[in-house]
């Protein structure tokens, strides 16, 4: 039997991102919260800075849905939040991003054959890493969106093993919107001819269009936009992502772990998510816009009453879920507000 060809490689570097020495750890066979496993699986990560002699500087940066280490880049970088003079920073790969195992580079479980996965599986697969490094415990977790959800996660599943939690634009519990917008993407998926392996045609550009145009963004970002501009916005955010050339497949694994997702279920709590918050002992630091079409900004601030020492800042102006991006008109002032918060939580 032929082996099954990866249909997605590392994309080209882009502006602002990193480039690092791309690492892998093989962990074997990864067993999940469903009972079944991942075979062979594979984490991968890359590094910024140096580790102190003490131990006691590392950050682990979390990835979101569909997206690489590279996530959170625009964080790490002299005079940043993140700054590898004085953080050793991990950025590790979520399983079904492509570059970690995933149903499109499984050489053993490949496209629908492969095994659904949870956000706390990310999490164990995460921690495995860790392990394998000798990193006994974080200055810090730090992820958007999906990443933001297994920051919290991380709080709960292991409350003595971060200094802090930095969540941007997260939820505790996947809201029924957020499925919905989810569900919708993959409809539109599954109705291309290419599904589920390829190669994709006009159902790719409606679901980059709907992910990357109205999903991430809030209707008051297009305000200054012509509506006669609008296609061709809409056409390049189709040609952004066929450049990144991510999998839809993937995307569809870690959006059903995304539906899935509370931290009220995690063992020991039965299904109560605020008391699984209020187990949170790190102080944690929240970040959202002041609207958000993925993951309503309701969620963030419920959790902030629940965490013991929690830290919510609600962003002015109309980027949306995006505006936890790169490319966000808010950039400085979240850059500003994380360092600030692990200037004053993490020493």
């Amino acid at each position: 039997m032929p082996l099954h060809k990866p249909r997605w490689r590392h994309p080209e570097l882009q502006p602002g991102w990193i480039d690092r020495p791309h690492q892998t750890l093989a962990l074997g066979d990864l067993p999940l919260e469903s009972g079944e496993a991942i075979r062979d699986f594979e984490i991968s990560y890359v590094t910024h800075g140096t580790r102190s002699r003490a131990g006691d500087n590392v950050v682990l940066v979390l990835t979101a849905i569909g997206s690489t280490h590279h996530r959170l880049d625009f964080l790490i970088g002299p005079g940043r939040p993140l700054d590898p003079e004085r953080y050793f920073v991990i950025c590790a790969d979520a399983i079904g991003n492509g570059l970690s195992t995933s149903p499109s580079n499984s050489q053993a479980q490949p496209d629908l054959s492969f095994p659904r996965f949870s956000i706390r599986d990310m999490v164990a697969s995460q921690r495995k890493l860790l392990d394998a490094l000798e990193v006994k415990q974080l200055a810090s977790v730090v992820g958007a969106s999906m990443g933001g959800m297994q920051a919290l996660q991380w709080g709960v599943s292991h409350p003595d093993r971060m200094r802090s939690i930095v969540a941007l634009v997260p939820m505790a519990r996947t809201r029924s919107w957020s499925v919905a917008m989810n569900d919708v993407a993959r409809r539109i998926l599954r109705a291309d001819p290419g599904f589920p392996s390829g190669p994709y045609g006009a159902g790719f550009d409606a679901w980059a269009a709907l992910t990357r145009v109205i999903t991430n963004r809030e209707p008051g970002a297009l305000e200054g936009v012509a509506p006669a501009a609008i296609p061709s916005l809409v056409d390049q955010a189709i040609e952004s992502a066929r450049s990144m050339a991510s999998d839809p497949l993937d995307w569809v694994y870690q959006s059903w772990a995304y539906d899935a997702h509370d931290v009220g279920t995690t063992s020991g709590f039965d299904g109560d998510t605020s008391a699984a918050l209020r187990s949170i002992k790190a102080p944690t630091l929240l970040l959202v816009p002041e609207l958000d079409l993925y993951n309503p900004v309701e969620d963030a601030v419920e959790a902030a009453q629940l965490i013991a020492d929690a830290t919510l800042v609600r962003l002015a102006g109309r980027s949306g879920h995006a505006v936890a991006a790169d490319a966000s008109p808010q950039l400085e002032e979240i850059r500003d507000a994380i360092a600030e918060f692990l200037a004053g939580r993490v020493r």
